[in-house]
Parts: C-alpha cells; structure tokens; sequence
C-alpha cells in the first residue's frame, strides 16, 4: 500500500448526490463501500466533511446573518454529515468514531489528538466534525490541520474531477489536466484547490495533497494501491 494513514476530505456537497439539497442515501452507501474496501487492506482512515449540503456561513453572513453564528450553525452542518456517514459506514460492518470540536457528548465524542490516534491505530475510521471548532476557519483547514496532528501521510481531497487542471474542466473541454503539481506552481497560476490558509499549512508542513474523482467506483482503492489517480500536490 502507498499509504499507512490517510486523512479524506469530502464536500458536504458530494453527499448530495443527484438532489439539491440534503444527503443522499445512495451516495452514502456507495462512500461508505468505497472507504470500506480501503480499511480491510489495512489502511488507517481519517475523515474530514464540509457542512455545504446543509449550511455554509460565509452564506448566511451574505445574508446579513451573524459570520460567527452562520459558521457555527455550518460546524454543526459537519457534525450531522458525520453521523450520516458513521451510520453508512457501520452498515457496513466499519467501526467508526466521531470526535467533534464542538462539545456535544451525547452524540460524539471530543477531539483529543491522542484518543483519535489511538482508534486509528485499532482500526478504526475516525470522523472529525465541526471544523476546527473556530469560526472564519473552514474544514479544508480542519482538514489539514487534524491530518497534521494525526500523522497522516496524506490528504485525499474527494471531488467529481478527477485532478487539477489550468481552468475548469467543466466549462472548458480543452482544459489540460496536471498529474503532479508544486504547491508554488498552485499559487502563481491562481488555481483553486483549497483556501489559501488550508495550503500554506500544508506546504510548511510537507503534508501532499491527492485531487481525486471520489465518484468514480474503486479510484480511492486504487490511489491507496499506488496507482497513478488524480493530481498530486507537493513540494
């Protein structure tokens, strides 16, 4: 395996599926399989979700909503996708925890970077919830900043492209995809992977970044196996 202990980032908004709004039970299912595949070949898996399926705060505060209370309400967004998620995953015979930075104790257990290592190392999936807890913070930065405390080898960022490419490959079919990338190339040609406070993070630690079609059955099996899927970003 390429990898001992990954660190998954999902947008709240891949949980959607085909709707508009909410999760999708099939898109579930399908994650939870995905991630299933990859903890029996003996990978240690994180996991990190956004809330945008439910609520985004910088939305609300566009609205004339509070920022900090938009982006609490858009923590707790993350905690109830990550109760979704831990219930598909233990459909599937997955032992999972979830750990929020939220307090909420009768739902979920607290962050503690030792405990979270702890249910990694038993082979267990841990699910971090609520960002960093922080408001003006988003889960890309929850997303490094937890793999960096855990020891991940890596983050795995789930998307429906499949990598990095110089304009966006929706609008654009003759957009030219990139199978690797420096974290400096990623900033001088404006390209959007993360938010800025996310990557920099990243790169000062050394922590790569995978961009992967996470809608694609088997990639994620097959970026863990060493197969050359999606963008990866390093130094």
């Amino acid at each position: 395996m390429q990898y001992k202990r990954i660190l998954l980032k999902l947008s709240g908004e891949a949980l959607m599926g085909e709707r508009q709004y909410g999760i999708d039970p099939k898109r579930l299912a399908e994650y939870a399989k995905e991630i299933k595949q990859v903890v029996e070949k003996g990978i240690e898996v994180a996991i990190v979700i956004g809330g945008g399926n439910i609520f985004r705060g910088v939305a609300g505060a566009a609205n004339g909503m509070d920022r900090v209370q938009g982006d609490h309400m858009g923590m707790l967004a993350t905690c109830i996708n990550g109760l979704a998620l831990q219930s598909a995953l233990e459909d599937q015979g997955v032992y999972t925890r979830l750990q929020t930075a939220l307090e909420i104790k009768e739902v979920a257990e607290p962050y503690i970077k030792r405990k979270a290592i702890r249910h990694l190392e038993k082979g267990r999936v841990v699910i971090f919830g609520a960002g960093t807890g922080n408001p003006y913070f988003t889960t890309d930065t929850a997303a490094v900043l937890r793999a960096i405390e855990v020891d991940a080898d890596a983050i795995l960022k789930g998307t429906r492209v499949d990598g990095i490419y110089n304009v966006d490959p929706e609008k654009d079919k003759a957009a030219i995809k990139f199978e690797t990338i420096t974290f400096k190339d990623v900033i001088e040609k404006g390209l959007k992977v993360m938010d800025m406070t996310a990557f920099t993070l990243s790169e000062e630690n050394k922590l790569p970044i995978i961009v992967f079609d996470m809608n694609t059955s088997g990639n994620l099996l097959k970026l863990v196996s060493g197969e050359k899927i999606g963008t990866i970003v390093d130094n």
